[in-house]
């Protein structure tokens, strides 16, 4: 059966087997669900055409979409300040009244991805149960972060740590001295370890095991209703919100982004600061993102991403090496440790005794952020996590993050800290000038600053176009039934959507209000994320007791199976079925039903 040939009707659970050219072998399955047939997924690493690229577009989600986001943009263009007002009022109320829910919340999505991964479900695949995963770890992981918060470590490793120097947490030390400069460490840690990677992995290995384990749309209407049909109105108003705050979350970031390389810019070539320069840096940025959008996630996300990583690695340790090293060291000790013997303090804290406006402005902000982030980057997430175990998605999106975070901050913040502390340079006053202009205020102070900052100004430009090339694809996915390879014209559209929607708010001043607008809307996902909670513990109940149990287990156990035959592994493919604790028959994701 060639991969452009469609899935012909066939008896339920009929399956075929043939020798791949490798050796190793291919399943091939055809399952009639209800009223459709579903063919199983091609994989990209082996077939030139996937079986859902001829998926429907949505039109009704497509639309609906556009219209929202297009009216939006025509209030920030139009109105700023109203726009700027209401949000910031809704957002003000909101936290007020349910910051404490935040904190209880967030808390608890960091336990739950713990004690997955820890409990027998963690040998669960994300994929059927021979499944192999489809990226590397290092492009995995370098995919990730590319996408959930590189570029956010670019724009505040040097900001936040030297604002809680200036102004500390809770006024628990005095400003500008070494032990405001240690608590704002451990804070700055906290606030990008173990709790934002939380709800980016909650929605992420959700949406990965309703798609890969059980065969649904890679939606996240999915995951909140999957019992319902995909053209029920309520999951496709789902859909649609994804749409919108994706768009918007992206565009914000893309406009930002092109400020601080705009002030990059300004440092190495004497470019003027100015919305044109900005246009034109966001214009570039677009062609290259869709360009990349368009190769595919192998070509381009994959190849950027590891190219960021490399980037990335290469700055941090010309920091370490050239800047304070012995101090960035003790640093790194004292202020892990810290964060780790304050966890359960800093998690629970809610201001109640004093320090509730700092919290508002810096917890709970970075809550409600990460929250409005998470549909995109879980989305994004699940797409390219197909055949990694539970245990291996929790380590990989909650652990190695957090040490990488942390190894990033106190390199790049440690620095900072004590070039102010030592009156190195005046790091204080290039925070008053911006945020986006820490960065390249430290580098100023060190050796081959010009060229460490044309490698910054690159790093960032390669980061936005990862970050916007994974939203256009996620954004595909959405506006075509959850189709894993979406058309090139939707991808093309959407991402030409982001960078036009950057242009008009940058030259309208409406980046901040829609920023706190896209917050303001990521909050009633909050309520979603703990439905998907439930959901994705219910489903994992369910799943039969082999298949939480060691490979090695698992084969003893076939074998001592009543009358049960060995089959050669050489010649057939491994057992699928729910009495071989393998996954249901993985299908295409689909627009047309979902099986119930």
């Amino acid at each position: 059966m060639s991969p452009d040939d469609p899935a012909p009707a066939a008896p339920r659970d009929h399956r075929t087997h043939t020798r791949a050219a490798d050796g190793d072998v291919t399943v091939e399955e055809t399952v009639v669900v209800q009223r459709f047939v579903h063919a199983a997924p091609d994989d990209d690493r082996t077939h030139p055409r996937a079986a859902d690229v001829d998926q429907p577009v949505d039109r009704t989600v497509f639309i609906a979409g556009l219209a929202l986001t297009l009216a939006f943009v025509l209030w920030g263009v139009l109105s700023p300040t109203s726009l700027a007002t209401a949000a910031s009022t809704v957002l003000a109320k909101m936290i007020d009244a349910t910051g404490w829910v935040y904190v209880l919340v967030t808390a608890g999505f960091v336990a739950l991805m713990l004690l997955l991964a820890l409990s027998r479900y963690g040998r669960i695949r994300l994929g059927r149960d021979d499944e192999r995963p489809e990226f590397s770890t290092v492009s995995w992981i370098s995919m990730m972060f590319a996408t959930g918060m590189g570029i956010g470590l670019i724009f505040w490793g040097v900001a936040e740590p030297l604002s809680h120097l200036l102004t500390p947490p809770l006024g628990l030390a005095e400003a500008g001295t070494p032990e405001s400069g240690q608590i704002g460490m451990e804070y700055t840690i906290f606030h990008w370890g173990l709790h934002p990677w939380a709800l980016y992995g909650v929605v992420g290995l959700a949406l990965a095991y309703a798609t890969f384990r059980k065969g649904l749309p890679n939606l996240l209407s999915s995951i909140v209703f999957p019992r319902k049909d995909p053209s029920h109105p309520a999951r496709r108003a789902v859909d649609v919100f994804g749409l919108f705050i994706t768009t918007f979350g992206a565009a914000t970031s893309l406009g930002l982004g092109a400020l601080q390389i705009n002030s990059g810019l300004t440092r190495v070539f004497d470019a003027p600061q100015s919305n044109a320069v900005s246009i034109v840096v966001i214009v570039v940025l677009t062609a290259l993102f869709v360009v990349s959008a368009v190769s595919g996630t192998e070509r381009g996300i994959k190849w950027l991403a590891n190219t960021n990583a490399g980037l990335a690695v290469g700055v941090l340790v010309f920091v370490f090496v050239f800047g304070p090293t012995i101090f960035l060291m003790n640093t790194f000790v004292e202020s892990f440790g810290g964060y780790l013997a304050q966890f359960v303090p800093m998690s629970f804290r809610t201001g109640a005794s004093g320090g509730r406006e700092w919290l508002a402005g810096w917890t709970i902000f970075y809550w409600a952020w990460w929250m409005s982030w998470a549909p995109f980057v879980g989305t994004f997430m699940a797409r390219i996590s197909r055949g990694r175990t539970i245990r291996e998605f929790v380590i990989c999106v909650l652990i190695v993050p957090t040490l990488v975070s942390t190894i990033w901050f106190v390199v790049m913040g440690g620095t900072a800290i004590r070039f102010q502390l030592t009156g190195v340079t005046d790091m204080a006053a290039s925070l008053d000038t911006g945020v986006e202009n820490t960065l390249f205020a430290m580098l100023d102070a060190m050796p081959f600053s010009t060229l460490t900052a044309v490698l910054v100004v690159v790093l960032i430009m390669l980061f936005y176009v990862a970050g916007a090339d994974a939203a256009s694809l996620v954004l595909g996915m959405l506006a075509q039934g959850g189709s894993l390879h979406p058309r090139t014209w939707l991808v093309v559209t959407w991402g030409s959507m982001i960078g036009a929607v950057a242009i008009a708010l940058l030259l309208a001043g409406g980046l901040d209000a829609i920023q706190t607008t896209v917050i303001v809307f990521g909050v009633p996902f909050l309520l979603v994320m703990l439905g998907v909670c439930y959901s994705l513990l219910k489903q994992l109940r369910s799943e039969p007791v082999i298949s939480t149990v060691p490979p090695g287990v698992r084969t003893v156990v076939a074998e001592m199976r009543p009358g049960a035959v060995q089959p050669d592994p050489a010649q057939e493919p491994t057992p699928t079925g729910p009495e071989y604790g393998a996954a249901a028959p993985t299908r295409e994701p689909t627009a047309s039903q979902t099986p119930t």
